[in-house]
């Protein structure tokens, strides 16, 4: 057991069984579908998301279906619609999608019983190229602190045991099995700035910080550690504050910790992450709102703040303004 690639499998331990496996059918999932089942034979199912974007849909889930039976592993499959709204990254519509997917798989897996673990093949390189990305969007603490090796969503323990191990790692354990995966032509086209990433940047990084798989990993780490001592800071705070907010308790506190407040009382309570200018101008509204009559009613995520007395509260469709003040 010499390889990175084959230490991170023998540390990962889930919380529960069986094991599901994100499986593309690409080199990382196949590697990992490939060790998992090794190491737990019978415990471990696939779980095959059909996207439906491109012609080659087809062909991936016979491959996926090909390699299971070769491994042994039983292959559950779910078509979903990942097309893209007006001004939605194509990516993240895909990701939300293959979230959603899983959950639906974990929950009518009955046979199996109920599963409650998935592991993905991201790796290295990929936690990377999503540090990179974040810091492109001048993302906050969240984008900073990248994919999390265990995290919980939809119900699910999410893990990635892969995250210390290079991607040309995981294709030479792959390799040297001579186990097939299939190559997403999408990988290759440049209109998608992750892919530029990986083709253009992650090479001239590496020829100038060799180690930088590594020392980025730790600044992910640092950011992740600070947001969740944030994230503790805002449940003190909202329990001070209340759900709905109370304007003048939020005024007693300072402007980060109101924004840090606000952020947790918005995605906690209604699922709603507001953009940087919208948190700076309901800042400011709170601010400013020293009067009864002072009216606030600004858009935040995809619904509406408003005052209702002297409380704030968060709607889906903005109410008539003859009952907003």
């Amino acid at each position: 057991m010499n390889s990175t690639f084959e230490r991170a499998i023998a540390a990962f331990e889930p919380a529960h069984w069986p094991l599901a496996v994100g499986f593309s059918g690409g080199a990382d999932s196949t590697a990992l579908l490939a060790a998992c089942a090794a190491r737990w034979p019978g415990q471990v199912v696939a779980f095959h998301v059909h996207h439906g974007l491109q012609a080659a849909a087809d062909g991936f889930e016979q491959h996926c279906r090909s390699m299971c039976e070769r491994l042994g592993v039983p292959l559950v499959v779910h078509r979903v619609d990942a097309r893209h709204a007006t001004g939605e990254s194509p990516e993240d519509a895909a990701r939300r999608a293959r979230y959603a997917a899983f959950a639906e798989m974990a929950r009518a897996d009955e046979a199996r019983g109920a599963i409650r673990s998935v592991v993905l093949g991201h790796h290295a390189d990929d936690q990377v190229e999503t540090l990179l990305l974040a810091l492109s969007r001048g993302a906050g603490l969240p984008g900073l602190a990248a994919m999390p090796a265990h995290a919980q969503r939809n119900g699910l323990d999410i893990y990635r045991p892969l995250l210390a191990v290079a991607g040309a790692e995981v294709r030479e354990w792959l390799a040297g099995r001579e186990l097939p995966w299939i190559e997403d032509p999408t990988n290759e086209d440049a209109r998608y700035t992750r892919n530029r990433i990986r083709s253009v940047l992650l090479p001239a990084v590496e020829q100038a910080f060799p180690q930088f798989r590594s020392t980025f990993a730790r600044s992910v780490g640092h950011a992740a550690q600070a947001q969740q001592l944030l994230n503790e800071l805002a449940a003190q705070d909202l329990e001070s504050v209340g759900s709905p907010p109370r304007i003048a308790t939020l005024q007693a506190l300072s402007r980060a910790r109101q924004a840090n407040v606000l952020r947790h009382w918005l995605m906690r309570s209604h699922g709603c992450g507001p953009s940087a200018a919208q948190l700076e101008q309901l800042l400011d509204q709170v601010r400013a709102c020293t009067t009864r009559g002072h009216r606030i009613h600004l858009k935040v995520g995809a619904g509406f703040v408003e005052r209702r007395g002297d409380l704030l509260h968060w709607y889906n469709v903005a109410p008539s303004p003859k009952t907003s003040l």
